[in-house]
């Protein structure tokens, strides 16, 4: 197998505003492995929170190269030959997944769902991503966003109660708030109490990623789900976060691709955990291989791609905030 990787800059449509930064453009990367006649496609979204850039990844993908073997079958033994060249950059290995995957179903010509056995009709809602903004300008951005059903609110500022007053103004939509690691457990108690009566859903990692005991005193002094996303990266952060949260954030892009996922997802049940598939900044590549595995988890915020105005692929669409799959094989994702 051959493998290659171009970076592309995605640009978002507006400025994309949480608590610790604001982001204009997304740096990625599209990986392309060839065997025989096949060719699979994937996607890594460096993040600087996980420790990765776009150098890093591409770096990566240069090593990978030589040790991909000929089978790409064998996803199991190759992602773990990976792990042993290199540890962490998630993305660069979440981009060699997805394209083996993307060329195992292309041989075998079914989509990715069925090669694991799901039933597209079950796929999740995904929620609509508003960046925190002005309370008037995070109010227009809720009423352009009336096809999604749901929203994820971005919080962490002194005006996140008017925010979200604003908001539910104009808005019947179930709203998630994200924090991103903004508040301390003191603060969260305070500001989710606050929030709660705008009928929120859920609040995902309120306090700093790896304050466990913080997230256990805030689960039990508000009256909504605690979700974690920065506090649960990989498979192994499963069993510590159990006691302290009601639910997962789990991205291709933090833990590796649809193989950790899935792991993951199974893990998280054995934990009576539930279960949310997210994103970073994606095109519709990474979007619908992440999309492919929403029939086994409660809750998807698979936005990214809706959030850019120069989308290279086509993929998974979204109708009223379902999630449609594509019927091709692989990921079933074409150039635009």
């Amino acid at each position: 197998m051959h493998i290659d990787a171009k970076p592309i800059d995605l640009k978002l449509t507006v400025p994309f505003r949480i608590s610790r930064n604001v982001q204009y453009t997304s740096p990625n990367a599209i990986v392309q492995i060839n065997y025989e006649e096949f060719t699979g496609l994937g996607e890594a979204a460096p993040d600087g929170y996980y420790g990765e850039s776009l150098e890093t990844m591409l770096a990566c993908v240069s090593m990978f190269a030589g040790n991909l073997g000929d089978d790409p079958f064998a996803i199991e033994d190759i992602l773990n030959r990976l792990d042993e060249i290199i540890g962490l950059n998630p993305s660069a290995k979440a981009a060699v997944d997805m394209a083996l995957y993307d060329i195992v179903g292309k041989m075998l010509n079914v989509p990715l769902y069925k090669l694991l056995g799901l039933n597209a009709a079950n796929t999740a809602r995904t929620s609509f991503t508003i960046g925190i903004d002005t309370p008037e300008n995070m109010a227009k951005k809720a009423v352009l966003a009336h096809d999604y059903p749901i929203l994820k609110v971005k919080v962490g500022t002194k005006h996140d109660l008017d925010n979200l007053k604003a908001i539910r103004e104009v808005s019947s939509a179930t709203i998630r708030v994200d924090a991103n690691t903004a508040w301390t457990p003191k603060e969260a108690i305070k500001m989710i109490n606050a929030l709660a009566p705008y009928n929120i859903e859920f609040v995902e990692q309120p306090v700093f990623a790896h304050d466990l005991d913080g997230l256990r005193l805030i689960r039990e002094n508000v009256p909504v789900p605690i979700i974690a996303d920065e506090s649960c990266v990989t498979v192994d952060d499963i069993p510590r976060v159990a006691g302290c949260v009601d639910g997962i954030n789990i991205k291709l892009m933090k833990c590796g691709g649809v193989r950790h996922a899935l792991k993951m997802i199974h893990t998280a049940r054995a934990h009576n955990l539930q279960v949310m598939i997210g994103c970073m900044i994606e095109s519709s590549l990474a979007i619908t291989a992440a999309a492919h595995l929403t029939p086994l988890v409660d809750y998807a915020d698979l936005d990214g791609h809706l959030l850019i105005d120069n989308d290279p692929y086509t993929g998974v669409t979204v109708e009223k905030g379902k999630l449609i799959l594509p019927d091709g094989p692989g990921l079933g994702v074409k150039p635009r």
